[in-house]
């Protein structure tokens, strides 16, 4: 793999591991069209890795809070907010853990296919439309809308049992989070902050499972071309995370579902 080709799939995977456009669809894409070869399971473990890294740094105000707060508590043998926003996280991920296990081989062979990609790209595009539009009001009126904070343990299941659905390619793990928690009821800011927490473990997750899958079958490592992959990734991420907070509110989320359109119209015309 040259480092045009490890440059441009770090970038993708960096922006689109939190953008609500769907990572597969995007690493698929370009591949088909240039004739790349499969960048292989190092250089996925590496670039995931980096993403992991830049979501720590750029919600690490909320990381530590966290952490702190799970501290405090034991300390002090009383819930407060931030361990509790902890454990929701936690909890949120408990159900695609169970359903990464059962699915793992469907979703590896028969889900994989461009087809799957290109329907639910678009159809959960539309969702996310249709969640963004009936949580408008709410955004608007910053009053009116919950934050990542006036979860509970059910708002948690829920967006966890959703969070399985970006299992099957094309749905968008951050996209099908994130209309989780416009429907109910949060801020664009609030279920942005939330989905890009629940990347942690997620992300963490997944990087264990196929560093143990590498391990397991050995191949010659590039160690140059992975450090050029995790550093285009996390700072692609980093930025990304950034640029999304800072511009959700206004912007609102009909762009990525117009883009998630075209992008799915384009994988039907091109290569279904």
């Amino acid at each position: 793999m040259d480092l045009l080709q490890a440059l441009l799939l770090a970038i993708v995977q960096g922006v689109t591991e939190f953008l609500p456009i769907s990572s597969s669809a995007h690493l698929i894409l370009p591949a088909q069209v240039l004739g790349w070869p499969d960048q292989g399971l190092a250089f996925d473990v590496a670039v995931h890795l980096g993403s992991l890294c830049a979501v720590l740094v750029a919600l690490r105000d909320e990381v530590l809070a966290m952490l702190a707060g799970a501290l405090r508590s034991l300390r002090e043998r009383r819930m407060n907010a931030e361990f509790r926003l902890g454990l929701l996280v936690v909890l949120a991920t408990v159900p695609v853990i169970g359903a990464g296990l059962v699915l793992k081989e469907l979703v590896e062979t028969t889900l994989r296919s461009v087809a799957v990609i290109a329907t639910t790209t678009i159809v959960f595009g539309g969702v996310l439309w249709f969640a963004d539009r009936r949580a408008g009001g709410g955004n608007e009126d910053a009053g009116a809308a919950r934050t990542e904070h006036d979860l509970g343990v059910r708002d948690a299941i829920l967006i966890g049992l959703a969070q399985c659905l970006a299992l099957v390619p094309g749905t968008s793990r951050s996209g099908i989070t994130m209309t989780a928690g416009l429907l109910l009821g949060l801020s664009r800011q609030a279920c942005a902050r939330f989905s890009f927490l629940l990347s942690i473990p997620t992300i963490a997750g997944a990087a264990v499972l196929s560093t143990k899958d590498l391990l397991e079958a050995p191949v010659a490592v590039d160690w140059a071309g992975l450090a050029f992959g995790f550093a285009a990734s996390a700072v692609a991420a980093w930025l990304c995370i950034r640029f999304f907070l800072a511009l959700v509110d206004r912007v609102g989320f009909l762009p990525f579902v117009v883009y998630r359109l075209v992008l799915g119209t384009a994988l039907f015309v091109f290569l279904v």
